[in-house]
């Protein structure tokens, strides 16, 4: 193939692969935005997580089954044993256990006391899970989340040479020119 001849063909083939891979992964990718931008936002936003809640200074003295003791008095953590915590964040500096379970209800433990500071729920994880296609299932996030990254790779790549090819040619132009 010539110089010129390859260029038209590369410049046909990347502009159908915008239009037809723009429509491709155009719901994976208003998903993937919109939940990358709430989690962009879940340190600010009390909504997605919840805030660390002000605990009491001091050395931690709640064991662990302290903690869980606390957690199942909370009616709205839904929890009745280790079974139903999905994560534990001990924060020994700030005096917080933070509590995840299964519910989606996130309950704050003063390390020191072991009073319930803060029950609320939490929505990052699940975002999380929406923003990786993990929520849908297993298959979706392999299957239609993974190439339409790939599709939006590919998308990028030939946009850069779709903005370059004519900035390259009108120096090659005003190269030879001169």
């Amino acid at each position: 193939m010539r110089p010129n001849r390859a260029r038209r063909w590369l410049n046909r083939w990347s502009r159908k692969l915008h239009r037809w891979g723009s429509v491709a992964t155009a719901v994976p990718l208003l998903i993937v935005l919109v939940t990358g931008i709430l989690l962009l936002l879940k340190k600010d936003v009390a909504w997605i997580q919840p805030p660390m809640a002000a605990a009491p200074a001091g050395e931690p003295a709640v064991g662990f089954d302290a903690i869980l003791a606390a957690v199942v008095a909370v009616p709205e953590a839904d929890a009745s044993g280790w079974a139903d915590i999905d994560r534990l964040d001990v924060r020994p500096d700030e005096g917080v256990a933070k509590v995840q379970c299964v519910s989606g209800y996130e309950v704050q433990v003063s390390t020191v006391t072991g009073e319930v500071l803060q029950t609320a729920r939490r929505r990052s994880d699940l975002i999380e899970s929406l923003h990786d296609g993990s929520w849908f299932h297993g298959a979706v996030k392999l299957g239609v989340f993974l190439p339409s990254a790939v599709i939006v790779l590919a998308l990028w790549i030939t946009g850069a040479w779709l903005w370059l090819m004519p900035h390259l040619r009108g120096r090659r132009r005003g190269f030879t020119e001169r």
